[in-house]
């Protein structure tokens, strides 16, 4: 043929181009499978630092897990079930990696793993699979699956899980006119060296996948967190109560009301009194639900700390709030406008009290007022001068004053009327009723309980003389008079001088009693 033609020396020197050519495609080939095992190292680092985000996470998850059980807890569980599934799957193929380079002097000797006897021979045997390679398939099948089976129906985990059937797919794979299984087309006869990277990119496929489901997880939570749903509306003031005419200052504002937002401690004070979980307040999931008593009449304050753990570290959320008791109407408010009447030498019991405002905090000033107790005083008008004393009252709430006044008329205690045994004005009576009946005095239709003790008075018959008598009985020589007094005769008591307990001032003159003798 033509090469019979070929001198020596072109024969020398084709043979030689053959020897050059050779060479060539030896030393690619050494180059490319240094370049596999440079991958394999890059890919080897970074799956050391995807393990180490993954470890940071999963212990961040369990602090808040430990801080916010209600909320926490359940998304744990699951990420616990992806980690255990990707540890389990990362350190068998860790560990057959180090079973493939067992045998080499230097691990890192990639020019020299040219060859794929280790695979090929644990696991194959012709078209069929040893058990080594059965279980190889059977790792990829059960993290693969065990993926799908905590994530499948989960909101928006739809890309982890379509991520996670593409990249640990086993299914045959076709070639030319038929199909191969997934082992053979990528492990049978490659590289060892090939064989190693491969196996360290499905390691970063793991860590990836761990990874995007667990941050998927945790922003879906906290998307859950932030969702309106778990908002209210709270109103905020800057006060308690207001009065009609002042201008209203509150604020709309959004307030959590989920129950995963729960505090790990509770410490609140009712009016400086120390409330006690379960006997003052409850916990309802997010919510601490106050049982106390609405107190007296006023503005009661709250105040204190509810205490949520954030990073194993208690963060206080501060509470002061404040509300006022009214008393509750249980009569209508009637009166006579001309009827506010005080007495001038007697004790004027008076109430005075502001609606809504705490018995503390009102304060009333006139002359000859005085304060009891609580809402209880004593107006006391007898050096008033003038017919007429006005009450100031000023009250404090939420640090404004309000103030109001009242106009009072001094009136004298009413004239007495005198008695003769309890009767009075004309009185029929038998002489010896009279002879021992007793002279008294009182106030009609008066108000005030106020006895009076009689201290003498005059006693006249007709035709006798006047007498004048110390006590409230007749005496002897009254007696004596009026046995002389003819039946059907009027005898009169009259000057009657009589004294009121606690009255500082001096009675108006008593009316006089007329007595018929009967027999």
């Amino acid at each position: 043929m033509a090469g019979g033609n070929l001198s020596p020396r072109q024969k020398m020197i084709n043979l030689m181009y053959l020897i050059f050519i050779a060479m060539l495609a030896l030393n690619m080939s050494k180059e490319v499978l240094s370049a596999f095992g440079l991958m394999n190292e890059k890919l080897t680092e970074s799956n050391q630092a995807s393990s180490m985000r993954n470890t940071a996470f999963m212990t961040g998850l369990e602090q808040k897990a430990n801080d916010q059980p209600e909320k926490f807890v359940p998304l744990k569980s699951k990420a616990d079930q992806i980690d255990a599934l990707a540890n389990k799957f990362d350190a068998y193929l860790e560990g057959l990696k180090t079973k493939m380079v067992a045998k080499l002097d230097d691990p890192t000797d990639y020019e020299i793993m040219d060859k794929g006897d280790y695979l090929d021979e644990n696991f194959f045997k012709g078209d069929k699979l040893k058990p080594a390679g059965q279980e190889f398939m059977d790792q990829m099948a059960s993290f693969r699956e065990g993926v799908i089976k905590i994530l499948g129906g989960e909101k928006g985990m739809e890309t982890v899980v379509k991520d996670v059937k593409e990249k640990f797919n086993t299914d045959p794979v076709k070639r030319g006119a038929g199909t191969v299984q997934w082992l053979d087309h990528n492990y049978k006869g490659f590289p060892l060296v090939a064989s190693l990277t491969k196996m360290t990119q499905i390691q970063a496929d793991i860590k990836t996948t761990e990874s995007e489901a667990l941050s998927k997880m945790l922003a879906g939570e906290l998307t859950g967190q932030v969702a309106m749903t778990n908002y209210t509306t709270l109103m905020q003031t800057s006060k308690s109560a207001y009065f009609n005419g002042e201008q209203f200052d509150g604020q709309i504002v959004l307030g959590r009301t989920d129950a995963s937002t729960k505090p790990s401690r509770v410490e609140l004070t009712l009016d400086g009194r120390k409330l006690a979980q379960d006997k003052d307040f409850t916990l309802d999931g997010g919510k601490v639900m106050l049982k106390v008593g609405t107190g007296g009449v006023g503005e009661h304050k709250i105040e204190g700390n509810l205490f949520f753990l954030e990073d194993g570290k208690e963060t206080a959320v501060p509470v002061k709030s404040s509300f006022a008791t009214v008393a509750k109407p249980n009569a209508a408010t009637i009166s006579a406008d001309k009827m506010n009447v005080v007495y001038r030498g007697v004790k004027n019991p008076m109430t005075i009290s502001f609606a809504g405002i705490a018995d503390n905090n009102v304060n009333a000033s006139a002359e000859g007022l005085s304060r009891v107790s609580g809402s209880k005083y004593i107006m006391d008008a007898t050096r008033i001068q003038g017919r007429e004393v006005t009450i100031n009252v000023t009250g404090k709430i939420d640090g404004q004053t309000v103030g109001d006044r009242a106009t009072f008329r001094i009136k004298d205690l009413p004239k007495p009327t005198g008695t003769i045994r309890g009767e009075d004005g004309s009185v029929k009576m038998q002489r010896n009723a009279l002879d021992i009946s007793t002279v008294g005095a009182k106030f009609d239709d008066f108000d005030f309980e106020l006895p009076l003790n009689v201290t003498g008075f005059k006693f006249k018959v007709p035709g006798q003389p006047t007498i004048e008598v110390n006590g409230n009985k007749l005496d002897g020589r009254a007696k004596s008079a009026l046995l002389k007094a003819k039946r059907g005769e009027d005898v009169q008591i009259f000057d009657i001088e009589a004294k009121a307990s606690g009255v500082s001032v001096i009675l108006k003159k008593v009316s006089p009693i007329i007595i018929e003798i009967t027999n």
